[in-house]
């Protein structure tokens, strides 16, 4: 049930750049939010090393630091913060009911901030070398690999436009895909076949990816499906291309997505189906993706949230 003590005017489900955004603007605008922190603390920062493309840090910014930073800025405004994961929502009646493991929250009003994860290869390897030499997201990181080879693994338009922007950085780019023709649309498989630094490795998948005892990628592990064949190949980075997921499986049926399970906003607003419900960063965006971009969707959404909030009062 609801009371003083667990009844919030906004609640915040995630706690990466969207959800620390949205946190920062509401409680600025004394609404006292809640953040909920989410399967991800911090979100997908939390496992960058460098990150040189937000704006005001001249000399870049770990990660981590940076979520920090951004954590702290919201809490000097009043946000309050709890680790814990959201297991069932409520959103037939307002306030909307919030059951985590620890108890129940009530919330006036609701920001989805949960984000997506990237879908990775499930290796080792990869988990150990994550921001060593594997990353997901080549705008993010492809700047570190000017002048090297890497490899982008998958055969989507995202593993093409991720193996046609690192061209701007690498020397050369090898797209290792397990079938033998590619899934991508035929505009995006022409662009990347007529681009010169770009090769590819048919039929293959990675096995493992080399260079963990030296805590940087130095090579792949490849293997041909179809001949079963193994070779060690030398790179010095290596590209997940092969999707995200968005984690909003717990509004699943709850709020309109789409087929890929994204939230679907109105547009120029993070409302969503659902009065009172708004949606911002990566739970609604599949394909931008990016930190900066997150956090002006937090800022919408708490702007959004805060104007709800004032016409209700005004119609009581």
């Amino acid at each position: 049930m609801a009371t003083d003590e667990n009844r919030y005017q906004v609640v915040i489900i995630g706690s990466g750049p969207a959800g620390l955004t949205a946190a920062l603007y509401t409680s600025r605008a004394m609404l006292s939010p809640l953040v909920i922190d989410g399967i991800e603390p911090g979100g997908q920062l939390m496992i960058t090393t460098d990150v040189d493309n937000y704006p005001g840090f001249p000399e870049g910014i770990l990660g981590p630091e940076l979520m920090d930073k951004m954590r702290k800025q919201a809490e000097r405004f009043g946000t309050k913060t709890l680790n814990d994961v959201v297991e069932e929502l409520d959103l037939s009646k307002r306030p909307f009911k919030i059951s985590m493991g620890n108890g129940d929250v009530y919330g006036d009003t609701l920001i989805i901030a949960s984000g997506a994860s990237a879908n990775w290869l499930g290796l080792e390897s990869e988990e150990k070398l994550k921001g060593r030499g594997v990353s997901a997201c080549a705008t993010c990181d492809g700047f570190f690999f000017q002048d090297k080879e890497v490899v982008v693994v998958g055969g989507g338009d995202s593993a093409m436009e991720e193996a046609t922007f690192l061209t701007k950085f690498a020397r050369r780019v090898t797209i290792i895909h397990r079938r033998d023709q590619l899934r991508a649309s035929k505009i995006m498989q022409e662009k990347s076949v007529k681009n010169p630094k770009i090769d590819f490795m048919w039929d293959s998948v990675v096995d493992e990816i080399l260079g963990v005892e030296k805590n940087e990628v130095t090579g792949v592990r490849v293997r041909n499906v179809k001949t079963g064949e193994i070779k060690d190949f030398p790179y010095d980075g290596v590209f997940v291309a092969i999707g995200h997921t968005p984690n909003t499986q717990v509004v699943k049926g709850k709020l309109e997505m789409d087929t890929n399970g994204y939230i679907t906003t109105q547009s120029h607003s993070t409302k969503t189906s659902v009065p009172g419900v708004f949606a911002c960063g990566d739970a609604q965006d599949s394909y931008y993706r990016q930190a900066v971009t997150a956090a002006g969707t937090g800022c919408m959404a708490a702007i959004d949230a805060e104007k709800f909030l004032e016409e209700e009062e005004a119609e009581d």
